[in-house]
Protein backbone atom coordinates (compact mmCIF):
# COMPACT_ATOMS: atom_id res chain seq x y z
CA UNK A 1 0.00 0.00 0.00
CA UNK A 2 2.78 2.36 0.78
CA UNK A 3 4.52 1.78 -2.82
CA UNK A 4 0.89 2.83 -4.27
CA UNK A 5 0.73 5.94 -1.94
CA UNK A 6 4.62 7.60 -3.20
CA UNK A 7 3.43 6.07 -7.03
CA UNK A 8 0.92 8.29 -6.35
CA UNK A 9 2.44 11.13 -4.98
CA UNK A 10 5.10 11.49 -7.60
CA UNK A 11 2.24 11.40 -10.04
CA UNK A 12 0.95 14.07 -8.67
CA UNK A 13 4.30 15.83 -8.41
CA UNK A 14 4.68 15.15 -11.88
CA UNK A 15 1.74 16.59 -13.32
CA UNK A 16 2.02 19.32 -11.03
CA UNK A 17 5.20 20.28 -12.89
CA UNK A 18 3.01 20.07 -16.41
CA UNK A 19 0.66 22.02 -15.08
CA UNK A 20 3.17 25.42 -13.83
CA UNK A 21 4.95 24.92 -17.08
CA UNK A 22 1.79 24.59 -19.45
CA UNK A 23 -1.53 25.70 -17.71
CA UNK A 24 -3.39 22.42 -17.09
CA UNK A 25 -6.51 24.12 -19.37
CA UNK A 26 -4.26 22.88 -22.49
CA UNK A 27 -5.00 19.46 -22.08
CA UNK A 28 -7.57 19.19 -19.60
CA UNK A 29 -10.84 21.81 -19.51
CA UNK A 30 -13.16 22.77 -16.99
CA UNK A 31 -14.54 25.87 -18.68
CA UNK A 32 -17.93 26.10 -20.79
CA UNK A 33 -16.86 29.03 -22.85
CA UNK A 34 -14.91 28.21 -25.37
CA UNK A 35 -12.17 30.08 -26.99
CA UNK A 36 -10.77 28.95 -29.96
CA UNK A 37 -7.55 30.99 -31.34
CA UNK A 38 -7.97 32.86 -34.90
CA UNK A 39 -5.68 29.74 -36.73
CA UNK A 40 -7.84 27.05 -35.30
CA UNK A 41 -8.53 24.48 -37.87
CA UNK A 42 -12.05 23.37 -37.19
CA UNK A 43 -12.56 21.28 -40.34
CA UNK A 44 -9.73 19.22 -39.79
CA UNK A 45 -10.78 16.16 -41.47
CA UNK A 46 -10.53 18.61 -44.99
CA UNK A 47 -6.77 17.32 -44.43
CA UNK A 48 -7.47 13.31 -44.89
CA UNK A 49 -7.43 11.96 -48.17
CA UNK A 50 -10.50 10.53 -49.70
CA UNK A 51 -8.80 7.00 -49.69
CA UNK A 52 -7.85 6.91 -46.44
CA UNK A 53 -10.02 4.07 -44.48
CA UNK A 54 -12.32 5.07 -41.53
CA UNK A 55 -10.54 2.34 -39.55
CA UNK A 56 -7.29 3.68 -39.75
CA UNK A 57 -8.04 7.17 -38.34
CA UNK A 58 -7.26 8.63 -34.86
CA UNK A 59 -10.08 9.90 -34.02
CA UNK A 60 -11.02 12.39 -30.74
CA UNK A 61 -14.01 11.56 -28.94
CA UNK A 62 -15.51 12.20 -25.94
CA UNK A 63 -17.00 9.45 -23.45
CA UNK A 64 -20.62 10.67 -21.99
CA UNK A 65 -20.66 13.25 -24.53
CA UNK A 66 -23.78 15.18 -23.26
CA UNK A 67 -23.30 14.46 -19.01
CA UNK A 68 -23.84 18.23 -18.47
CA UNK A 69 -25.93 17.72 -15.19
CA UNK A 70 -26.60 15.13 -12.14
CA UNK A 71 -23.41 16.83 -9.96
CA UNK A 72 -19.79 15.64 -9.61
CA UNK A 73 -20.42 12.28 -9.63
CA UNK A 74 -21.93 12.21 -12.93
CA UNK A 75 -21.09 15.18 -14.82
CA UNK A 76 -18.28 14.15 -17.82
CA UNK A 77 -18.23 16.91 -19.89
CA UNK A 78 -18.01 21.05 -19.69
CA UNK A 79 -18.53 22.22 -23.47
CA UNK A 80 -21.64 22.30 -25.41
CA UNK A 81 -22.00 19.75 -27.85
CA UNK A 82 -21.65 22.81 -30.60
CA UNK A 83 -18.39 23.35 -29.12
CA UNK A 84 -17.27 20.43 -29.01
CA UNK A 85 -17.38 19.68 -32.67
CA UNK A 86 -16.21 23.24 -33.52
CA UNK A 87 -13.31 22.34 -30.95
CA UNK A 88 -12.64 18.77 -33.30
CA UNK A 89 -14.23 16.12 -31.36
CA UNK A 90 -15.54 13.60 -34.28
CA UNK A 91 -17.11 10.98 -31.82
CA UNK A 92 -20.16 11.58 -29.84
CA UNK A 93 -21.12 8.94 -26.82
CA UNK A 94 -24.68 8.83 -26.35
CA UNK A 95 -26.83 6.77 -23.75
CA UNK A 96 -30.62 7.44 -25.02
CA UNK A 97 -33.59 6.22 -23.29
CA UNK A 98 -37.04 6.07 -26.08
CA UNK A 99 -40.52 7.04 -24.12
CA UNK A 100 -43.43 7.09 -26.42
CA UNK A 101 -42.46 8.80 -29.61
CA UNK A 102 -39.36 10.48 -28.20
CA UNK A 103 -35.67 9.68 -27.40
CA UNK A 104 -34.49 11.57 -24.42
CA UNK A 105 -30.37 11.86 -23.81
CA UNK A 106 -29.52 10.50 -20.68
CA UNK A 107 -26.57 9.41 -18.21
CA UNK A 108 -28.25 6.96 -15.77
CA UNK A 109 -31.29 8.10 -14.78
CA UNK A 110 -30.14 11.74 -14.98
CA UNK A 111 -31.86 13.79 -18.06
CA UNK A 112 -29.18 15.71 -19.93
CA UNK A 113 -31.77 18.22 -21.18
CA UNK A 114 -31.88 17.12 -24.63
CA UNK A 115 -33.43 14.68 -26.68
CA UNK A 116 -31.58 12.58 -29.19
CA UNK A 117 -33.34 14.92 -32.08
CA UNK A 118 -31.69 17.89 -31.01
CA UNK A 119 -28.26 16.16 -30.93
CA UNK A 120 -28.69 15.28 -34.33
CA UNK A 121 -29.84 18.59 -35.52
CA UNK A 122 -27.14 20.50 -34.20
CA UNK A 123 -24.61 17.95 -35.65
CA UNK A 124 -26.26 18.54 -38.82
CA UNK A 125 -25.78 22.22 -38.95
CA UNK A 126 -22.77 21.58 -38.24
CA UNK A 127 -21.63 19.48 -41.14
CA UNK A 128 -24.05 21.75 -43.31
CA UNK A 129 -21.15 24.32 -42.37
CA UNK A 130 -18.27 21.90 -42.76
CA UNK A 131 -19.20 19.76 -45.21
CA UNK A 132 -15.32 17.73 -45.62
CA UNK A 133 -16.27 16.11 -42.25
CA UNK A 134 -17.83 13.73 -40.86
CA UNK A 135 -19.29 12.70 -36.93
CA UNK A 136 -19.53 9.35 -35.62
CA UNK A 137 -22.35 8.19 -32.77
CA UNK A 138 -22.82 5.73 -30.79
CA UNK A 139 -26.10 5.43 -29.48
CA UNK A 140 -26.41 3.01 -26.15
CA UNK A 141 -29.77 2.51 -24.99
CA UNK A 142 -30.70 2.89 -21.40
CA UNK A 143 -33.34 0.85 -19.22
CA UNK A 144 -36.24 -1.21 -20.92
CA UNK A 145 -37.00 -1.62 -24.23
CA UNK A 146 -33.93 -1.46 -25.29
CA UNK A 147 -34.53 -3.11 -28.92
CA UNK A 148 -37.17 0.20 -29.67
CA UNK A 149 -34.40 2.63 -29.44
CA UNK A 150 -32.89 0.76 -32.73
CA UNK A 151 -36.51 1.58 -34.57
CA UNK A 152 -36.68 4.62 -32.94
CA UNK A 153 -33.89 6.05 -34.31
CA UNK A 154 -34.39 4.40 -38.06
CA UNK A 155 -37.57 6.34 -38.30
CA UNK A 156 -36.13 9.39 -36.98
CA UNK A 157 -33.35 9.17 -39.69
CA UNK A 158 -35.37 8.08 -42.64
CA UNK A 159 -33.66 8.08 -45.52
CA UNK A 160 -31.65 10.80 -45.18
CA UNK A 161 -28.52 10.45 -47.50
CA UNK A 162 -26.24 12.11 -44.98
CA UNK A 163 -26.44 9.49 -42.44
CA UNK A 164 -24.38 6.21 -42.88
CA UNK A 165 -25.96 3.47 -41.31
CA UNK A 166 -24.35 0.37 -43.70
CA UNK A 167 -21.81 -2.27 -41.86
CA UNK A 168 -19.67 -1.55 -44.29
CA UNK A 169 -16.19 0.15 -43.35
CA UNK A 170 -15.99 3.33 -46.04
CA UNK A 171 -13.01 5.71 -46.43
CA UNK A 172 -13.15 8.91 -45.84
CA UNK A 173 -14.21 10.47 -48.83
CA UNK A 174 -17.68 8.16 -48.83
CA UNK A 175 -18.45 9.88 -45.25
CA UNK A 176 -17.65 13.80 -46.01
CA UNK A 177 -20.72 15.79 -44.46
CA UNK A 178 -21.84 12.30 -42.96
CA UNK A 179 -23.24 11.55 -39.56
CA UNK A 180 -22.18 7.36 -39.19
CA UNK A 181 -23.58 5.52 -36.44
CA UNK A 182 -21.69 2.92 -35.09
CA UNK A 183 -23.24 -0.34 -33.91
CA UNK A 184 -23.00 -2.39 -30.69
CA UNK A 185 -25.15 -4.86 -28.95
CA UNK A 186 -28.82 -3.97 -29.15
CA UNK A 187 -27.81 -0.84 -31.71
CA UNK A 188 -27.47 -2.71 -34.83
CA UNK A 189 -27.03 0.64 -37.58
CA UNK A 190 -23.85 1.08 -38.48
CA UNK A 191 -20.47 0.16 -38.56
CA UNK A 192 -19.71 -2.92 -36.19
CA UNK A 193 -17.78 -1.42 -32.90
CA UNK A 194 -15.44 -2.89 -30.63
CA UNK A 195 -14.62 -1.88 -26.94
CA UNK A 196 -10.81 -1.96 -25.72
CA UNK A 197 -12.39 -1.97 -22.59
CA UNK A 198 -12.57 -5.28 -19.93
CA UNK A 199 -14.45 -5.29 -16.73
CA UNK A 200 -13.36 -2.69 -14.05
CA UNK A 201 -11.65 -0.75 -16.44
CA UNK A 202 -13.83 2.29 -15.76
CA UNK A 203 -13.06 1.71 -11.85
CA UNK A 204 -9.67 4.29 -10.65
CA UNK A 205 -8.34 3.93 -6.96
CA UNK A 206 -4.70 4.37 -8.30
CA UNK A 207 -4.21 7.10 -10.78
CA UNK A 208 -0.53 5.39 -12.31
CA UNK A 209 -2.76 1.73 -12.48
CA UNK A 210 -5.30 3.86 -14.70
CA UNK A 211 -2.74 5.00 -17.11
CA UNK A 212 -0.93 2.03 -17.34
CA UNK A 213 -4.52 0.39 -18.30
CA UNK A 214 -4.96 2.96 -20.90
CA UNK A 215 -1.04 2.07 -22.70
CA UNK A 216 -2.51 -1.91 -22.62
CA UNK A 217 -6.17 -0.41 -24.11
CA UNK A 218 -4.16 1.95 -26.88
CA UNK A 219 -1.73 -1.50 -27.74
CA UNK A 220 -4.61 -3.02 -28.52
CA UNK A 221 -6.46 -0.30 -30.38
CA UNK A 222 -3.23 -0.11 -32.69
CA UNK A 223 -3.35 -3.95 -33.28
CA UNK A 224 -6.47 -3.89 -34.21
CA UNK A 225 -6.54 -0.52 -36.43
CA UNK A 226 -7.40 -0.92 -40.18
CA UNK A 227 -10.07 -3.46 -39.80
CA UNK A 228 -13.99 -4.37 -40.69
CA UNK A 229 -14.64 -2.48 -36.43
CA UNK A 230 -14.34 1.06 -35.42
CA UNK A 231 -12.22 0.20 -32.45
CA UNK A 232 -12.93 2.87 -29.75
CA UNK A 233 -10.69 2.95 -26.07
CA UNK A 234 -12.49 5.06 -23.21
CA UNK A 235 -9.85 7.04 -21.24
CA UNK A 236 -12.56 8.07 -18.52
CA UNK A 237 -12.96 6.75 -14.75
CA UNK A 238 -14.30 7.19 -11.80
CA UNK A 239 -13.90 6.15 -7.89
CA UNK A 240 -17.15 5.64 -6.75
CA UNK A 241 -17.51 2.34 -5.91
CA UNK A 242 -14.51 2.03 -5.06
CA UNK A 243 -12.49 2.03 -1.56
CA UNK A 244 -9.60 4.06 -2.32
CA UNK A 245 -10.88 6.11 -4.71
CA UNK A 246 -14.32 7.15 -3.80
CA UNK A 247 -13.13 10.65 -3.81
CA UNK A 248 -12.09 10.40 -7.24
CA UNK A 249 -14.79 11.97 -9.45
CA UNK A 250 -15.05 12.07 -13.82
CA UNK A 251 -13.77 15.12 -13.27
CA UNK A 252 -10.64 15.00 -10.89
CA UNK A 253 -9.58 11.55 -12.75
CA UNK A 254 -9.54 13.78 -16.06
CA UNK A 255 -7.84 16.42 -14.70
CA UNK A 256 -4.40 13.80 -13.91
CA UNK A 257 -5.62 11.86 -16.50
CA UNK A 258 -5.59 14.09 -19.50
CA UNK A 259 -2.39 16.07 -19.33
CA UNK A 260 -0.48 12.68 -19.05
CA UNK A 261 -2.44 10.99 -21.79
CA UNK A 262 -0.94 14.29 -23.96
CA UNK A 263 2.35 13.48 -22.66
CA UNK A 264 1.89 9.71 -23.85
CA UNK A 265 0.65 10.54 -27.15
CA UNK A 266 3.14 12.98 -28.08
CA UNK A 267 5.82 10.82 -27.90
CA UNK A 268 4.95 8.97 -30.99
CA UNK A 269 5.55 12.66 -33.28
CA UNK A 270 8.99 11.74 -34.78
CA UNK A 271 7.27 8.57 -35.79
CA UNK A 272 6.50 8.61 -39.58
CA UNK A 273 3.71 7.12 -39.88
CA UNK A 274 2.21 7.44 -36.43
CA UNK A 275 0.13 4.35 -35.15
CA UNK A 276 -3.42 4.58 -35.81
CA UNK A 277 -4.97 4.50 -32.23
CA UNK A 278 -8.93 4.34 -33.57
CA UNK A 279 -11.55 6.40 -31.61
CA UNK A 280 -10.28 7.82 -28.31
CA UNK A 281 -13.67 8.74 -25.97
CA UNK A 282 -12.01 11.69 -22.96
CA UNK A 283 -13.96 13.33 -20.29
CA UNK A 284 -12.94 16.87 -19.75
CA UNK A 285 -10.27 17.38 -22.78
CA UNK A 286 -8.80 20.74 -23.18
CA UNK A 287 -8.23 21.71 -26.67
CA UNK A 288 -4.41 21.38 -26.93
CA UNK A 289 -5.29 17.43 -25.92
CA UNK A 290 -7.74 17.19 -28.88
CA UNK A 291 -5.02 18.47 -31.00
CA UNK A 292 -2.26 15.98 -30.48
CA UNK A 293 -5.24 13.30 -31.29
CA UNK A 294 -5.76 14.70 -34.62
CA UNK A 295 -2.26 15.41 -35.08
CA UNK A 296 -2.02 11.20 -35.07
CA UNK A 297 -3.58 11.55 -38.24
CA UNK A 298 -0.71 14.04 -40.14
CA UNK A 299 2.75 12.44 -41.45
Amino acid sequence: MMASHKSLLFHHIFLSVIFLCYGKDLYFNDNGNLILPGSYNIPWMAGIEDFRTLSLLTIPGTHNSMAFYGGPETECQVLSLKDQLRAGIRFLDLKVFGLFDTLYVMNGVMYQRSTFREVLDTVKEFLKEYKTEAVLIRVEPEFFEKTSVNEMVQTLIGDDEHVWVTSGMPNMGQIRGKIVFLQKSTFTLGIPLVNTDGKGTNEVSDLQDKDNRIIKQLSQATEACGGDNAILTYTSGTGLGTFWGMLLTPKTVAEQVDPWLNQYLRQFYPNQPRPCFGIIAMDFPGIDLIQTVINMNLS
